[in-house]
């Protein structure tokens, strides 16, 4: 998963027809039957999107009968005033996977790997001990009770990054997140509530003591790309679902979630679209084999974007855009960044130039196969 960023930009005035389309009759369409333990993260193929584009984006990305999607939502987008929401955007998004028949999982940043938040500019730059538990329960109330298609949470992304260095600090954690789980599911008990990590981290960095002592919450989700340190492409379909496999023996009595698991087809770091494809299949049978233990399989993503749009390499605090998609990592180095982008942008079933790629054939079918 590493950084969180918006893909799609949508201007103010688009949002306000848009809010006025949801709201219309003539917007209802009867529900397909979609699996909601299957989910897709939809985004736009590029940082500019007319609302009927985006409404077609999201129609195209349903057709596969997912019946989630991950919403990347942030403190500082939806309340940048104290007690002040900001809806125009958000509106949109949960409206367009209401309208397709999506149950969300939300991610609410306040970890995100290595950094904390983004906050508001109210709130500035917290320390994890001095994070305000009242602001965020409040604020994740507001939003669990405006959008009732929101299931699942999670507060903590790549959350092993946030500790390797900083083990001491988990307890402070735990304790925030107890109270908050516990505040939270007083009014909203159904939805449940977890953190992520990178599990291709986690293995490649030896963090799974990490794992175990925060398999806290409702589950325990990941991300998952089969790469090495430097975001080349590693592993085999097979052995790709052998460190899948992994997860049950490092976390026997948890509940599991895939936040965010894709394959890249770039050739730059040893990607393609047969071993795609191949993976998609392998991928479909290991949640068989073990779907009693997976509350939900999200794919990464939709579309491929153009490569060096998919790594952020600095976040600023009160940045009003709002994101359809999410992923991008802060890279270490050139080498790094540059292998990031050509893996992050190529990992859609769909390619830059609309094509459908051999996995979108095989993601429509396995889907099929369950529904």
């Amino acid at each position: 998963m590493d950084k969180k960023i918006i893909g799609v930009i949508i201007p103010i005035f688009v949002v306000i027809v848009a809010a006025l389309m949801f709201n219309s009759p003539s917007s209802e369409i009867t529900p397909q039957k979609n699996n909601e333990n299957i989910g897709l993260v939809i985004n736009s193929p590029s940082s500019s999107v007319s609302l009927q584009q985006l409404d077609e984006i999201f129609t195209d990305g349903s057709s596969t009968g997912i019946g989630r999607s991950n919403v990347y939502l942030f403190w500082n987008i939806i309340e940048p005033v104290e007690g002040e929401f900001d809806w125009s955007q958000s509106d949109v998004i949960m409206g367009l996977n209401e309208k397709n028949n999506h149950k969300v999982t939300l991610y609410f940043s306040i970890i995100n790997g290595e950094t904390l938040g983004p906050f508001p500019k109210w709130i500035g730059k917290p320390t994890l001990l001095l994070i305000d538990e009242d602001e965020l329960v409040n604020t994740l109330d507001t939003v669990l009770s405006r959008y009732h298609i929101i299931d699942s949470i999670i507060i903590a992304g790549e959350t092993e990054s946030q500790f390797r260095y900083n083990e001491q600090k988990i307890p402070v954690y735990k304790e925030l997140f107890s109270n908050v789980y516990d505040r939270i599911k007083e009014n909203h008990p159904d939805v449940k509530i977890g953190n992520s990590f990178a599990l291709h981290h986690v293995i490649n960095k030896n963090l799974t003591h990490i794992v175990n002592d925060l398999s806290i919450g409702d589950f325990v989700a990941f991300s998952y790309t089969p790469t090495d340190t430097v975001n080349e492409i590693v592993k085999t379909p097979k052995a790709a679902i052998d460190d899948l496999n992994k997860i049950f023996d490092m976390l026997p009595n948890n509940q599991i979630a895939f936040f965010e698991i894709g394959w890249s087809t770039s050739e730059f770091v040893g990607g393609h679209s047969t071993s795609q494809e191949a993976f998609i299949e392998k991928l479909f049978s290991f949640y068989q084999e073990n779907e009693s233990k997976i509350e939900f399989l999200t794919w990464y993503r939709l579309y491929d974007q153009e490569t060096n749009s998919c790594v952020v390499t600095k976040q600023e605090i009160g940045d009003q855009t709002i994101a359809v998609g999410g992923i991008s990592s802060m890279g270490t180095s050139e080498h790094v960044i540059e292998r990031l982008n050509q893996y992050n942008c190529n990992t859609g079933l769909v390619d830059i130039n609309q094509n459908y790629k051999l996995g979108w054939n095989e993601f429509t079918t396995q889907i099929q196969m369950l529904n």
